[in-house]
């Protein structure tokens, strides 16, 4: 593996007691549309969101193998291997101090 390895791209996760008031709030602050309908996050209850929830943060990545092979020879452990999603790989992995961050690499086009 290549000393050279990078984070393209880091998102985090906002979770919010009322969705009907925080949409337009954050659609209009970000001019951008906020949801997620692939996945029906809107419509989760609380356990079903906990996958989600525990989730600190998505990096985006040049390569999700090369990340797994690094961050599995520092301790991480997979909760999610790796997957072809519609928009390229993911994979969610847990660290040494318990952080979950999702791992996703996008589709050249």
């Amino acid at each position: 593996m290549s000393d050279e390895k990078n984070v393209l791209k880091t998102y985090t996760r906002l979770y919010v007691d009322n969705l009907e008031t925080a949409l337009p709030f954050y659609e209009q602050m970000l001019e951008l549309r906020c949801q997620y309908p692939e996945m029906k996050l809107e419509n989760r209850g609380c356990r079903r969101l906990k996958p989600f929830t525990e989730t600190k943060a998505t990096l985006i990545v040049d390569s999700v193998e090369e990340w797994k092979e690094y961050l599995i020879g520092r301790g991480a452990s997979v909760i999610r291997d790796i997957k072809e999603v519609p928009t390229g790989k993911n994979m969610t992995l847990k660290h040494p101090d318990s952080s979950v961050f999702e791992y996703v690499e996008f589709l050249s086009r």
